[in-house]
């Protein structure tokens, strides 16, 4: 073992029994180096971890908008890109969709169930592109992009998916609810005397967490009551 280098080298001869084996001349097979063995004839055992599920779903959708660009007639540029390119291209995957929207004059239109097939086109759904808008604005600043100049967060954007999500919420009957995060049992521990409990409704949590009775209510100890006497 090097003292210095703390790399363990196995000896190829150290089964051997005093040589004339099979591997007599071979160099070591592994070296083990902060305990872990590694196979010097094959490389190392260590391997990249694949990218994950979300990784490569915004790898495909950087590539699909960046191809989107290379077709585009003119052709565009990443850097001439505007919030109305994002808008063009969010249009364009409609033809795509695979959920059915129903038009003002269907007689689904509101209907969550309709009982029969109707003749309206399918669509993007609003929940799949406000996903796909949050994966390429990351993408877009992972590629060098600045925060500030991002077409993907610009305000025209953000107004197009609202329009979106309240027309399809019309149109299939299906209320859009913003999901409310539950708030952490850690914010509602109390430390000391009069501290502060909301309810459930403050800070984007759920409507049924109500901590001692009722919305802001202050948590005081009892009061107590001194007696003066005077001799």
């Amino acid at each position: 073992m090097d003292s210095t280098s703390g790399v363990r080298v196995s000896d190829p001869n150290s089964s051997g029994g005093g040589g004339g084996g099979a591997g007599e001349g071979e160099g070591p097979s592994t070296i083990t180096v902060s305990g872990q063995a590694i196979d010097t004839r094959g490389g190392s055992t260590t391997s990249a971890a694949p990218p994950s599920r979300y990784e490569s779903q915004k790898r495909r959708d950087w590539n699909t908008f960046l191809q989107y660009l290379r077709n585009h007639k003119p052709p565009l540029t990443l850097a001439r890109c505007s919030g109305a390119h994002v808008i063009e291209f969010l249009k364009y995957l409609d033809q795509f969709g695979k959920t059915k929207v129903h038009v003002t004059g269907c007689p689904y239109f509101g209907h969550p169930n309709p009982p029969a097939p109707c003749a309206c086109q399918l669509k993007q759904a609003w929940g799949s592109l406000d996903a796909l808008i949050g994966r390429l604005r990351a993408a877009y600043e992972e590629n060098g992009g600045k925060p500030e100049s991002n077409p993907f967060g610009a305000k025209a954007v953000r107004i197009y998916l609202r329009e979106v999500r309240e027309s399809q919420a019309k149109a299939r009957g299906i209320p859009y609810e913003k999901k409310k995060r539950k708030r952490s049992t850690s914010n509602l521990a109390t430390s000391g005397s009069g501290t502060a409990v909301g309810d459930g409704d403050s800070g984007g949590g759920d409507g049924g967490g109500n901590v001692s009775g009722g919305g802001g209510a202050v948590v005081s100890p009892p009061a107590t009551t001194t007696t003066t006497t005077t001799i």
